[in-house]
């Protein structure tokens, strides 16, 4: 079992409240965010930013050992993920998180490369949590 931690804290209510964020890696060390942040392209990051991070970096780790499992040695991936918040009654809600992969894998065919990947898309442990629409674009270059 792995455990890891993250925190926030948030001084003042609603649009006027700062807030920063920690994780214990120390990746992020007190970085800012708040309203501006999340919504108004403010200096610092926000929460649909880590989850794209976290989404993008757990199914690259994910699509690499299921690669590697299937006996190929050699290639790249590079993904990014886009989070979509939207409005969701009188809240928000994240819908969507769009991950688009570009990967060289040396010998592996079209139909197999897909089905690896959509396997890792399923699979990997940020997409178990999400409650929300999961896409994948990809190129795989010859």
């Amino acid at each position: 079992m792995t455990t890891r931690s993250g925190s926030a804290k948030y001084e003042g209510l609603g649009k006027s409240g700062k807030g920063h964020v920690s994780t214990q890696s120390g990746v992020l060390s007190d970085s800012p965010y708040g309203f501006n942040t999340r919504f108004e392209n403010g200096p610092g990051t926000n929460p649909e930013e880590l989850i794209a991070a976290a989404h993008a970096s757990c199914f690259t780790m994910a699509l690499s050992f299921a690669l590697a499992g299937k006996g190929y040695e050699a290639g790249t991936l590079e993904t990014s993920a886009k989070v979509t918040l939207d409005k969701d009654g009188d809240g928000f809600k994240i819908t969507k998180s769009a991950l688009t992969l570009n990967a060289k894998i040396d010998g592996i065919s079209k139909d197999e490369f897909e089905a690896i990947a959509a396997d890792a898309k399923a699979n990997c442990p940020v997409s178990k949590v999400l409650n929300a629409e999961i896409t994948l674009e990809h190129n795989l270059a010859a």
